[in-house]
């Protein structure tokens, strides 16, 4: 079953006031990475799958982007996005991002943030975007690490006064379904090793092209974003299809 929790309008609320949420890409630790990767967009056709608030969609039409498509399962979120983007170049559709559709050779760039470790079935996903990429395009994606997904909890292991002692990792090898608590309770992701994240899109046809762990700017100062240098939060890949 797909769930839906943005469509949850207590979860909603909660994920409108995270700071990504209202700054948008700047905000988020990973992207200078995930930017880092992506060709060069003028001209190109772009989907991105799990648009969310559409903040890629709209950095690829101002890098001049010729078609933009976003993707998403919730209403909400694509009601905000259609708000939030002014003028013209960018199609939202509501969508399971299992359930694209598109032509063979539609797009020249498929994108995807912090989207597909909600998302089952993983190899299914691959082999789509595989056939609707041009030849010698990019699929970019950031997922949760799976050092971060492999316990539900999602948490540091903490002292007796609080401090954050260590991230506990366990039944790693065991992937699959976690029912987690992330701005309100009964949130379900996925967890895939490592190597079934890099194998898969091997599998599917692509070749990789880099693969990140981000890591904030080892001068920050704020604790809470320090602790982000202790383990990896985010895997991003870059993957080409090349026939």
């Amino acid at each position: 079953m797909k769930q839906n929790k943005y469509d949850e309008p207590e979860f909603f609320a909660e994920y409108s006031r995270l700071p990504r949420s209202i700054h948008g890409l700047a905000a988020g630790l990973e992207w200078t990475t995930f930017q880092g990767l992506l060709p060069d967009l003028h001209d190109q056709r772009v989907l991105d799958l799990g648009c969310g608030f559409g903040w890629h969609c709209r950095y690829a039409r101002e890098q001049g982007a010729r078609t933009i498509v976003g993707v998403d399962i919730s209403e909400r979120m694509l009601e905000h996005a259609r708000v939030t983007t002014r003028g013209s170049g960018i199609e939202y559709c509501r969508c399971a991002i299992e359930d694209i559709n598109f032509s063979a050779n539609e797009f020249d760039i498929v994108i995807s943030s912090l989207a597909l470790h909600y998302v089952e079935a993983f190899d299914l996903v691959c082999r789509k975007v595989y056939h609707c990429l041009a030849s010698n395009s990019l699929f970019v994606f950031s997922v949760e690490h799976p050092i971060f997904t492999a316990l539900p909890a999602q948490d540091w292991y903490y002292g007796p006064t609080g401090e954050r002692l260590h991230w506990p990792v366990d039944n790693y090898q065991e992937e699959g379904r976690r029912q987690t608590n992330w701005l309100t309770d009964d949130v379900i992701k996925y967890h895939r090793t490592l190597a079934t994240y890099v194998n898969t899109v091997i599998e599917s046809g692509f070749w990789i092209k880099r693969l990140e762990e981000p890591k904030p700017a080892p001068e920050l100062t704020d604790p809470g974003e320090k602790d982000e240098l202790r383990r990896p939060l985010f895997l991003v890949i870059a993957a080409v299809k090349d026939e």
